[in-house]
C-alpha cells in the first residue's frame, strides 16, 4: 500500500519518528525526515538509502514547516502522508513551573502540528492521503506534573477532531493516535520547572511498548483509514474508566504518578 507513497515524519531523529520512517521506507515509500538534529538525520538517512531526504527544521518556525514541505515537494513532487509526531514533555509541579516552560510545550507539540498541517493540507487534499498526529494518554487525562503536556495534547486533539470534521467529504484521513507509554527518548529530554532537560527516565522504560511496535500500529491505523486509535491496555482502560468515573481516575493516576522515582509529589 505505501509503495512509492511520500511520507513526511517531523520529530524523525529518534524513537516513534526513527522506527517510523524505518518501517516506512521498508514498505517501499519515499519518506521526508524532520529535527532539528541534522547530523541524526543525515546517519538515519545513510541507512535507510536514497528514498530518504534529511530535513533540518524546528517545528516551532513557521518558516522552517513550509521548508518540509517544500523540500517534500521539490523531490517526491507530491505528500500521501504527513505524520505529526515531534513533541516534548515536561515534569514538574505547575505551582513551581516557569510559564515560559508551558509556551515551549505548546510551540512544538500544538503549533508545530499546526504549521506543518497548514502548509501540507493542499497537496494531502490533492492526494486524497492522510494527516496523522501523535498525540497521548496525557490528550484524554490530564496527568498530574504534566499540566503543559497535557494542554498542548488536549488542544491537539480537539484540533484534529475539528479538521477532520470539516474534512468529512474531502476525502482525506485524519487519525489522531494516542500510545501509552513507549519506550523512547521523551522522558530523557523532558524539561523540568526551569525548562531545562531532565535527562533521566524516571520510568522502567524496558518494560514498556517498543517505538517499532507503535510505528507498525501507526502504519495499520493509516491502511484502515481510523479516525482515532489508543494503544496498550493500560492506555485503553485509562480513557474509559475516565469517562465514567473522573473522581476515582483523580486519585488513581495522582497514586500512580507519585510512584515514579524522585517523583514531585514527594
Amino acid at each position: 500500500m505505501f509503495s512509492n507513497k511520500t511520507v513526511i515524519i517531523t520529530g524523525a531523529s529518534s524513537g516513534i519518528g526513527e522506527a517510523s520512517a524505518k518501517f516506512f521506507i521498508s514498505q517501499g515509500a519515499n519518506v521526508v525526515l524532520a529535527a532539528r538534529n541534522i547530523e541524526k538525520l543525515d546517519n538515519l538517512c545513510r541507512t535507510l538509502g536514497a528514498k530518504a531526504i534529511a530535513v533540518q527544521a524546528d517545528v516551532c518556525i513557521e518558516n522552517d514547516c513550509k521548508l518540509i514541505i517544500d523540500k517534500a515537494i521539490e523531490k517526491f513532487k507530491g505528500i500521501d502522508i504527513l505524520i505529526n509526531n515531534a513533541g516534548i514533555s515536561m515534569r514538574a509541579l505547575f505551582k513551581d513551573t516557569e510559564v515560559s516552560v508551558l509556551k515551549q510545550l505548546m510551540d512544538v507539540n500544538f503549533w508545530g502540528m499546526v504549521y506543518c498541517t497548514k502548509f501540507a493540507l493542499p497537496y494531502i487534499l490533492s492526494s486524497k492521503g492522510s494527516i496523522v498526529s501523535i498525540s497521548s494518554i496525557a490528550g484524554w487525562r490530564g496527568l498530574p506534573g504534566r499540566t503543559g503536556y497535557s494542554a498542548s495534547k488536549f488542544a491537539m486533539q480537539g484540533f484534529m477532531e475539528a479538521l477532520r470534521t470539516e474534512n468529512i467529504h474531502t476525502g482525506i484521513q485524519v487519525l489522531t493516535i494516542c500510545p501509552g507509554f513507549t519506550a523512547s527518548n521523551i522522558r530523557n529530554t523532558a524539561l523540568n520547572n526551569e525548562g531545562k532537560q531532565q535527562g533521566e527516565s524516571p520510568r522502567d522504560e524496558s518494560s514498556m511498548m517498543t517505538s517499532e511496535e507503535v510505528a507498525m500500529h501507526i502504519a495499520k491505523a493509516i491502511q484502515a483509514r481510523k479516525k482515532t486509535l489508543i494503544l496498550t491496555t493500560q492506555g485503553k482502560f485509562t480513557v474509559l474508566l475516565n469517562k465514567f468515573f473522573p473522581s476515582f481516575m483523580d486519585n488513581i493516576v495522582y497514586n500512580h504518578m507519585a510512584k515514579e522515582k524522585d517523583s514531585p509529589f514527594k
